[in-house]
């Protein structure tokens, strides 16, 4: 008799189990209909996006390409097309090279204003630090010492891509607003920061060597040399990706 109870009972589940299974059929068609939707929606996504940063790139080479043969001012424009239409990473990129392009004119005020948009439309900390670093170097012996200082402070933290140049820079700057002590204190230090390049280490020893001896003439050409250095090259380490970039010169 017991026998005859458990088959029931085990009927009635199986019966249970298979009205849950039809009545579930159309919902888990749905879902799998919208997961398949889903993942064909990302790979076309993902097609699009790749599509619109070799765009990006091959103009951006054209610009550069333009630049090396013709000069950074026939260059400008194919730049600013490259900061309208590019994807996040080469509008940055485009907007660093203009104002590379307007700073070497002269026109220090238009420049700082495309280096600070770049900054702000960057997507990597790598380069809005490049862009904001260029800025404060373009002021470096024109702006307010507290100007510059406000520029260059976020850009020294530790994990700061470009926190040596950054010290340097604020290093000259106290340098060219009378703070012997504090430039030299500064000068000291980088001489002996790991991360110091060997190029860092010479200038901060020179200008050492000229506050001590009470050089204040040669200190001013010191500081507009280092203004005047190579430009600025983003590192080999940018952050990898969709939206990564060749390594390119941030100003020209």
């Amino acid at each position: 008799m017991v026998d005859v109870f458990d088959e029931v009972e085990e009927q009635l589940r199986s019966d249970r189990y298979k009205s849950l299974a039809l009545k579930s059929a159309p919902w888990l068609g749905g879902l799998a209909a919208v997961a398949i939707l889903g993942v064909g929606g990302w790979m076309g996504w993902t097609t699009y996006e790749t599509n619109q940063i070799n765009k990006a790139s091959e103009a951006y080479q054209a610009a550069l390409d333009i630049e090396a043969k013709s000069g950074p001012d026939k260059a400008f424009s194919a730049f600013e097309g490259v900061s309208k239409t590019g994807t996040p990473t080469y509008k940055a990129l485009a907007l660093m090279q203009m104002g590379g392009v307007r700073l070497h004119a002269g026109k220090t005020a238009e420049a700082v204003a495309f280096f600070d948009q770049a900054a702000k439309l960057a997507p990597s900390r790598v380069l809005a630090d490049a862009a904001g670093l260029n800025s404060a170097l373009a002021l470096l012996d024109t702006a307010p010492y507290k100007d510059v200082e406000a520029r260059l402070a976020p850009l020294m933290g530790e994990k700061s891509p470009y926190r040596v140049q950054a010290k340097e820079a604020l290093a000259f700057a106290k340098l060219l607003h009378g703070d012997m002590k504090g430039a030299r204190d500064d000068f000291s230090v980088l001489t002996l920061l790991g991360d110091s390049s060997d190029e860092v280490r010479e200038r901060a020893q020179a200008a050492i060597t000229m506050i001590d001896a009470g050089s204040a003439k040669e200190l001013a050409s010191v500081v507009k040399a280092a203004v005047a250095l190579p430009p600025l090259s983003l590192p080999s380490a940018l952050p990898a990706g969709p939206q990564s970039a060749p390594e390119a010169n941030t100003a020209q």
